[in-house]
This record gives C-alpha cells, structure tokens and sequence, in this order.
C-alpha cells in the first residue's frame, strides 16, 4: 500500500521557503531511497512577497506533485497562515513560526506546533538560517523522515563555507522540537496545540 504525505512549506520571499522544501524532498528521495516531488510559487516580488512550495513524500512513485490538502503545514507568515490554513487536512499538523504567526482559530482537529525559529536563527548570528531551524523543528514534531537522512540534505544543499552554521541551526530546530514533544509525552498531554512558551 502507498504512504503519501502531503506538505506544503509558506512564507514570505527571503525566509527560505524553497530550500526548506528542497531540503525534506532531498532527505526522503536521496538519502532515505523513496519519493519526493516539489513545486513551488512566487509573489510577484522576490523578497517580502509570498512563496510556497509543496512537497510530496511517497514510499510509490508520484503520479500527481500538487498538494490539495496538505497533512502537514509549515508557516513562516501571518499571510501564509490566513492563506493555506483552511487546506490542511483534519488532524493533520501544522507548524508555525511562533513569533511571526498569530493564530486567532485552528482549523478543527489539527495538532499545533510553535518554534521561535528566527530567534532560534538569531542566537546562532545569522537570522537567515531560520528556515532551516523550522526544518530541524518539523524532523522533530512530524517524525516523517529519519533525523540523520534530513542532517545529510541540509549539508548536501547549502554551500561548503556554510554547511556549519546551517547543521547547528538544524540541531537547534530539532533539539527545540524533541524537547517540546518530550515534555507533551511526560505530561501526558493531548493538547492539540503546543511550544515550549506555553510551557
């Protein structure tokens, strides 16, 4: 039987919302042996305005790349939030940069995740990086692919001089990620929606 899951990563030009996506269709399609498709979109303006990308990760070959409704959501805006949350599935995931997204109501039956991902970025000097601590973060939450195989794409995909800061922020997002669910795990918590601020 065909696993397929669903993801569609959003945000705003300049957050890195392409190479995050390329970083877990990599992880799944080359260092895990199974399938992946991506495709993304573009706000008329590179930087600041609106961009997505869907990644569809499958244990079969792809037929369709374009997501519909998403299992899992990841956003980086307000905008991105307003824009794709009524897609995702019911009880399906969503993952949201905290700091950045307010969120007023969640869709029915969705499990919450929050990462302070640009101040996570910001601790280690460089808040460009923040895409991938919300990569490191979604390993962590979703358990969709192997940690070590998501490790592999992100060095594979940023250049040489960068590989360091760029696996530091993974662990950050990831660290950040198993804590939280390790907290929900001993509290015996069904909360449906959850960070380590509401802690």
């Amino acid at each position: 039987m065909q696993l397929l899951t669903e993801i569609r990563i959003a945000g705003f030009g300049g957050q890195g919302v392409i190479l995050a996506a390329a970083v877990i269709g990599k992880a799944a399609a080359i260092f895990e042996g199974g399938y992946a498709t991506m495709t993304q979109s573009f706000g008329p303006e590179a930087r600041g305005g609106s961009s997505s990308a869907q990644v569809i990760l499958s244990t079969e070959p792809i037929l369709y790349p374009y997501v519909a409704r998403p299992d899992v959501l990841v956003v980086m805006s307000q905008e991105a939030f307003t824009r794709f949350a009524p897609e995702l599935k019911p009880g399906g995931i969503l993952v949201t940069e905290q700091e950045l997204v307010r969120v007023d109501k969640y869709p029915a039956g969705v499990r919450a995740y929050g990462v302070p991902a640009t101040r996570l970025a910001e601790e280690l000097g460089r808040k460009v990086v923040l895409n991938i601590v919300m990569v490191g973060f979604f390993g962590a939450v979703t358990n969709l692919l192997d940690p070590d195989a998501l490790r592999k794409a992100v060095a594979d995909s940023v250049p040489p001089a960068m590989q360091k800061l760029n696996l530091q922020a993974f662990d950050k997002g990831f660290e950040y990620g198993a804590m939280l669910m390790t907290r929900l795990a001993e509290d015996g918590e069904e909360e449906t929606v959850a960070s380590l601020e509401s802690a």
